[in-house]
């Protein structure tokens, strides 16, 4: 892979299901992201959805569309998200990092919909490499922030990261109207987030998140949180920084989207 311009490194709220059909100002705010930026040579997407023991990568060269979800329409059941995965990717990843023991996934898992509903809305085509890499259930939160920073160098080779999540994710104090007043203990702390990623305290995230009661709210379980540390784990301090979308969904859903970097 030819070294170029580095590429930003985001973290996106996926939110619904649903928004992978939806045109509305989240799916808007995905599509001008993508042509705001350079166009990566492959995607490298950390997903709340894909938990497991130890680290993998996806290597297999077609990845499928993985619906990890029930109860929705059947129209979202048919969408395919077709792009191809990156099998010297992956093993590059994999040698990058022998101390961190990834292993290579050729069968068990694709893309799910924490990476395919966001990217249909990036990338419509489909036509751009993608691979998942899993969070390891056994991986404290600082573990993450420390693969993350090893990611890093993936950057400078054309490869978009990824991290798809929510800082704001309580399934249980969920309104069923999505324009529904949000909770203010969602309020506070993804406010909280923002203010502790503006002044780049990386600390506060990975130590802190859970030391209040709106934090311990907001992250009931920590699958949705955890991409959000592989991406200010792969920032660096140079990165221009911006939050390209904010917003609350269904009271106790945080849409909030962050980019570094150009």
């Amino acid at each position: 892979m030819n070294k170029q311009l580095q590429m930003p490194v985001l973290f996106l709220g996926h939110g619904s299901p649903m928004n992978a059909l939806a045109q509305n100002s989240f799916t808007q705010t995905l599509s001008g992201m993508a042509h705001a930026m350079p166009r990566p040579q492959s995607i490298v997407v950390i997903s709340a959805h894909w938990e497991t023991q130890g680290t993998w990568v996806t290597g297999m060269p077609q990845p499928k569309t993985i619906h990890d979800f029930y109860g929705f329409p059947k129209e979202l059941f048919e969408i395919r998200y077709p792009a191809p995965g990156n099998p010297i990717l992956a093993q590059a990843i994999v040698s990058k990092n022998p101390d961190d023991q990834i292993d290579v996934d050729l069968e068990s898992w694709g893309l799910d919909h924490g990476a395919w509903s966001v990217l249909r809305h990036m990338y419509p085509q489909a036509d751009i490499p993608v691979i998942q890499m899993s969070l390891d259930r056994a991986k404290t939160p600082k573990d993450h922030f420390e693969l993350g920073k090893k990611l890093r160098f993936l950057r400078e080779q054309g490869v978009l990261i990824v991290g798809s999540g929510n800082v704001v994710h309580n399934l249980k104090e969920i309104q069923w109207d999505e324009s529904a007043e949000p909770w203010k203990w969602a309020v506070e702390f993804d406010e909280w987030i923002r203010d502790q990623v503006k002044n780049r305290d990386f600390v506060s995230l990975i130590q802190h998140p859970r030391d209040e009661d709106q934090g311990k709210k907001s992250i009931p379980t920590w699958e949705h949180y955890l991409p959000l540390l592989y991406v200010v784990g792969a920032s660096q301090d140079s990165d221009p920084l911006a939050f390209p979308y904010e917003g609350i969904d269904h009271a106790s859903i945080s849409m909030r989207c962050i980019r570094f970097g150009a």
